[in-house]
């Protein structure tokens, strides 16, 4: 009997593989449970350090992103060891004490987040008003300095830029770095520069700029040094890039896949027929030891894979800008609210 998929709302080609299904049904159930305790009012709320060991705690939570909502309970995530100890007294019946001292602040004064956009103007005045972007995102997750999730992306796209101007390059089209916030809770940075600038998904009214976008590329996987591109879908484009990644086979990046990713801003363009692109990288300790975890620190970076990825992804941005035609696209997505 076949076995229905199921698909991301925003983007009818980007199937959902059983492993990210039964993460979604998890992360559902952890709502309901959440909305269990809040009924409840604990003082704290203690959490096993369910998937990390050696030291490595994943944190995550926090309560509603909504403004006007009540502050959620102290949620303080522990490591395996330290819970299960206190599991074993307790089933020992030996009493266990916790004193637990928990601040913050939720900070009201200014509820909007923040993007940085910056150009390099294009010297074609046929091409001038098109735009290839490049992007990654700025803020991070508070168990450590979110180094690989996501400044790693960050000082990437900002070197690439760097190189293309100390390198005197004059690019027909306008290259336009954007640094988004809100990616974490929703991709909203991404999402409503779109939904502003090109068009909303929900309607797929196309604005002007809409047709002057010739692609975004984004980074946003760890530390690791690019191996490939994704092309979420667009065969036609495939060729291209693999033409594009030539001079790099001996930086080991060769592969050009079909194949769908998601969970970061490339979407936010996908989900409205602009070209997005994630590229592939080498996973070291991102989904392991880093992602969102108090591991996501400085030491965690590898310099000669970012320089790497920044050489690359330079290239890649440059020749976009160079070509006589924009990037070939996809079929346009119908909007949101005509679908079943």
């Amino acid at each position: 009997m076949a076995r229905s998929e199921p698909v991301i709302r925003n983007n009818p080609d980007f199937r959902i593989g059983p492993d990210m299904a039964q993460r979604f049904q998890r992360m559902n159930l952890q709502r309901r449970v959440m909305s269990l305790i809040d009924k409840e009012e604990p003082a704290l709320i203690l959490s096993m350090n369910a998937r990390g060991n050696d030291g490595t705690i994943f944190v995550q939570g926090g309560g509603s992103y909504q403004s006007g909502t009540p502050d959620a309970p102290a949620n303080v995530v522990i490591g395996t060891d330290e819970y299960l100890r206190m599991q074993r007294l307790i089933n020992a019946g030996i009493p266990v004490t916790l004193e637990a001292d928990v601040r913050t602040r939720t900070l009201t004064d200014d509820m909007n987040g923040y993007n940085v956009l910056a150009e390099i103007p294009g010297t074609d005045p046929k091409l001038t008003d098109e735009v290839v972007m490049l992007g990654a995102h700025i803020d991070s997750w508070h168990g450590s300095t979110g180094a690989t999730d996501n400044a790693a992306g960050t000082s990437v796209m900002i070197e690439a830029v760097r190189i293309l101007k100390a390198a005197g390059l004059q690019p027909r089209r306008t290259i336009k770095i954007a640094l988004w916030s809100g990616e974490e809770q929703g991709l909203y940075g991404s999402r409503n520069w779109v939904k502003s600038n090109l068009a909303d998904p929900a309607d797929m009214k196309l604005l002007p700029m809409h047709e002057k976008v010739s692609a975004y590329f984004n980074l946003d996987n760890g530390t690791g040094r690019i191996r490939g591109i994704y092309t979420q879908g667009n065969k036609e484009i495939m060729p291209i890039f693999q033409e594009w990644l030539k001079p790099f086979e001996d930086l080991d990046a060769k592969t050009v896949t079909v194949n769908n990713t998601g969970g970061t801003d490339h979407q936010s363009f996908d989900a409205v027929g602009v070209p997005g692109f994630q590229f592939i990288q080498d996973g070291i300790e991102y989904n392991t030891r880093t992602h969102h975890t108090n591991m996501d620190s400085y030491d965690h970076l590898i310099p000669e894979d970012l320089k790497q990825a920044a050489t690359i992804i330079a290239a890649f941005v440059y020749n976009a800008a160079q070509r006589n035609e924009k990037l070939p696209r996809k079929e346009l997505p119908k909007a949101r609210a005509s679908r079943r």
